[in-house]
């Protein structure tokens, strides 16, 4: 185990989660016994489609406005306790349409409570509405629709992003909707190169005109997209302990993360669903000290990405850089 600073108190942003994934598992356990639903076990994958059914499985217990208010709050409350300055989760309204009967209903209500959440807690909030790429395309437009709206009327909708299995689903088919999105000054943030490899990384950026990529490990297999990467200064939300367990990478040890730092890419550090995989953003920043070898330099190049990369405002960014400074300083 490697010896450091204290990373709880190193100013990160958390960019790569998705909101029903963020869940405490005691909430899980909560919820489904005061509504009388049984869940499956959450943990241990043999494919991405049982990955997904899991997560759908957990979205189950979010029956009604309080409950969805709860895992908002929890999860600014969880990123704040890490040491986040910035939490930027994604949002899928469908997931929520048939308790809701529109996706501007839930959306209103996450908006809601993260604002509150956020300027109470002292933590930074926007929000990633993300697309299905296994659906439809025309949904996508919707959905782009939707997170434009918002973020021309102020809302702090300041992404818009595209999950789900990549296996035969390219980023390819939904360029019209991120088109709009960045039209309305929002983020591009689709997956890529995490089933696939470095074409769909490539098709992020030049179809999806990517600001970020969600994952996007898998471009290290091409030296010239990674070159490429580097000089175009497009941040990688990387997720170590997702890639293991989903068997993107077959230890932790293995993991291309700082193959891709050393090269010069940028990279934020994230733990997705920790819901489903385990460690919170904090306890990814410990694993990639003990395991991976990252020192205190390294890290706080990651925080300073991860902030620098977000959606947040140019004060807090600011702000939050000089405090990464200190603490790399301290």
């Amino acid at each position: 185990m490697t010896a450091g600073r204290d990373l709880a108190t190193l100013p990160k942003a958390h960019l790569h989660l998705h909101l029903e994934g963020a869940m405490r598992p005691a909430t899980l356990s909560d919820l489904a016994a005061i509504h009388q639903m049984t869940v499956p076990p959450i943990r241990g994958f043999a494919d991405f489609g049982a990955f997904v059914g899991m997560y759908r499985a957990a979205c189950e217990v979010l029956v009604g406005e309080a409950e969805l208010r709860r895992l908002v709050r929890e999860v600014v409350e969880d990123a704040a306790a890490d040491g986040v300055t910035w939490v930027e989760p994604a949002f899928y309204p469908p997931n929520h349409l048939e308790r809701w009967g529109t996706n501007a209903a839930s959306t209103e209500i996450v908006l809601d409570e993260l604002i509150s959440a956020g300027a109470q807690l002292g933590v930074g909030v926007g929000l990633v509405v993300a697309a299905d790429r296994t659906v439809d395309p025309s949904e996508a437009l919707d959905l782009a629709r939707l997170a434009a709206r918002y973020a021309v009327a102020g809302f702090p909708v300041v992404g818009f992003g595209l999950a789900n299995d990549e296996v035969g689903h390219p980023p390819e088919p939904f360029a019209a909707a991120f088109a709009i999105a960045r039209e309305a000054g929002l983020l591009a943030v689709p997956h890529g190169g995490e089933l696939e490899g470095p074409d769909s990384v490539r098709g992020c950026l030049d179809a999806c005109g990517a600001h970020r990529v969600m994952h996007g490990v898998r471009a290290v297999e091409d030296p010239s997209l990674v070159a490429r990467l580097a000089d175009e200064g497009i941040c990688l939300d990387v997720c170590p302990s997702s890639n293991v367990a989903l068997g993107v990478v077959p230890r932790l040890e293995d993991h291309p993360l700082p193959r891709l730092l050393e090269a010069g890419v940028p990279c934020s550090l994230n733990a997705d669903d920790p819901l489903l995989f385990g460690p919170g953003i904090l306890a990814e920043y410990q694993l990639c000290r003990d395991r991976l070898g990252l020192d205190d330099e390294h890290l706080a190049g990651i925080a300073a990405a991860s902030i620098a990369a977000s959606g947040a405002p140019d004060n807090l960014k600011k702000s939050a850089q000089a405090a990464v400074e200190a603490w790399r300083c301290s």
